[in-house]
């Protein structure tokens, strides 16, 4: 074959690899694999060098794709839950609460419980872990890619009121019916209406075997009157949420209280 004609053909062929390469980005961005589309021409030059089949490309490529969908499924979980504060369970010191059980927190951290709906409630005075520990077994749940919501008992019970007062009440149940978990923190560190206590209790009792709902309370169940004043009410929201529930006491001692004297001592002694 005549030289010129030779590189010419070659020219058209690598200027026709190099519009295809151009134009696959854009493609594998409008169905919808961005990762792919990132990482499909360093991973081709790696599978080259690699001599690996065009099978193990794929794989690979197709691998990373799910992995990145996976990560954007759970993050899109935890912006979602309204978590006051990001905390995991591999942040919380159970060294310096023995008495919390360890081996049963992690293996609620499981999911176990949420796919049988069993309720999950920690009773414990103020900083004794039982919002972290909550907060930890809603990340797991995010983690899971669980659709997962966090409120305080104040908080819902004046969103149900208000969509109750504007007539959107249904809508607004409907809303949270969805999440396989709830978190209910701080029952009993403020009194409810007895407006806003039935309607909590309307959230918690449409939960009863088919949804879970994790609750933190610093009050035992005898002292549960104090919020929910209505004592046929009382005895009809601890029937709902004990039946088959997790119940762990994180004690009376606070954390954060010790956490902080031991930090004064700390600057007192270099001082």
């Amino acid at each position: 074959m005549n030289t010129t004609v030779w590189s010419a053909r070659r020219c058209s062929h690598d200027q026709e690899v190099r519009t295809r390469r151009s134009h696959y980005p854009s493609v594998l961005q409008t169905l919808h694999t961005p990762a792919i589309a990132a990482h499909f021409e360093a991973m081709a030059e790696q599978a080259i060098r690699e001599k690996q089949s065009h099978q193990r490309y794929l794989e690979v490529l197709l691998a990373m794709e799910v992995e990145e969908r996976g990560s954007h499924a759970v993050a899109r979980r935890l912006q979602q839950s309204h978590l006051p504060r990001m905390k995991t369970l591999e942040e919380f010191n159970f060294d310096q609460a023995q008495h919390i059980p360890a081996a049963r927190i992690r293996e609620l951290a499981d999911g176990g419980y949420i796919e049988r709906a069993e309720p999950v409630i920690f009773i414990g005075e103020c900083g004794t872990g039982k919002t972290h520990l909550t907060t930890g077994l809603c990340v797991a749940a995010c983690r899971q890619k669980r659709r997962v919501r966090f409120t305080t008992a104040a908080a819902l019970a004046n969103e149900l009121v208000d969509a109750k007062n504007q007539n959107q009440l249904r809508r607004t149940l409907a809303r949270w019916s969805r999440y396989q978990v709830i978190a209910i923190d701080e029952v009993g560190y403020v009194p409810l209406a007895e407006a806003g206590a039935e309607l909590l209790f309307q959230v918690i009792a449409d939960r009863a075997e088919r949804a879970t709902v994790l609750i933190t309370t610093n009050l035992p169940f005898s002292e549960w009157t104090q919020v929910f004043t209505n004592a046929r009410l009382c005895k009809a929201m601890l029937d709902r949420i004990t039946d088959r529930a997790h119940i762990i006491e994180t004690g009376t001692e606070s954390y954060r209280f010790r956490r902080s004297m031991e930090k004064r001592q700390r600057h007192q002694g270099a001082s």
